[in-house]
């Protein structure tokens, strides 16, 4: 069994006009919500084999603060085919990970991001499959389970959706949802 972990960037910076799309940074509620999450997948024994993330700033800056929270910061490859990514190249990107690593974490953008997911996931809780269908918000954590022996066989509808997490079901107390 392997684990997928589709992790959209935090909330981003939309302050400096002008700017190209694959330059913005986090915006603070960003820079928040990071390592929010990373502490959570730490907490949650989610700590990935090796991550891929986009070479966009805000991505890029997303997975150092979530990767901060780990005990150890696992390889991660930078790639441009997860910037504005179909389902596609998502998956091809995912079918290329290293068979060594059993999860994976894939750092990314929307609307690929809500499309993969959807379109990986076959099973899995009734509520939160909906949840996942209705929107993938920000810092937002899919956790996927597949039934493969290499990423290489990743399909449609072959994951069970494990865990939908975000920034906002963490309540201020720090109880995590899907406990």
């Amino acid at each position: 069994m392997r684990r997928l972990m589709l992790l959209r960037h935090a909330k981003s910076d939309w302050s400096s006009p002008g700017q190209s799309d694959h330059a913005r940074e986090l915006a603070p509620r960003g820079r928040k919500a990071a390592p929010l999450m990373g502490r959570y997948m730490a907490e949650h024994a989610m700590i990935p084999d090796h991550a891929i993330v986009s070479t966009a700033a805000r991505t890029r800056e997303t997975w150092g603060l979530v990767a901060d929270m780990f005990p150890r910061k696992p390889p991660a490859d930078f790639e441009d085919r997860i910037y504005e990514a179909s389902p596609r190249d998502i998956l091809t990107a995912i079918a290329e990970a290293p068979a060594s690593a059993q999860s994976l974490l894939v750092v990314g953008h929307n609307p690929g991001f809500h499309e993969t997911a959807n379109l990986l996931v076959d099973s899995g809780d009734k509520r939160m499959r909906r949840v996942l269908s209705e929107k993938f918000p920000t810092a937002g954590l899919a956790v996927i389970g597949l039934d493969i022996a290499d990423w290489a066989a990743i399909r449609p509808g072959s994951g069970r959706l494990e865990r939908f997490v975000t920034p906002r079901a963490i309540d201020a107390a720090g109880n995590w949802p899907n406990d």
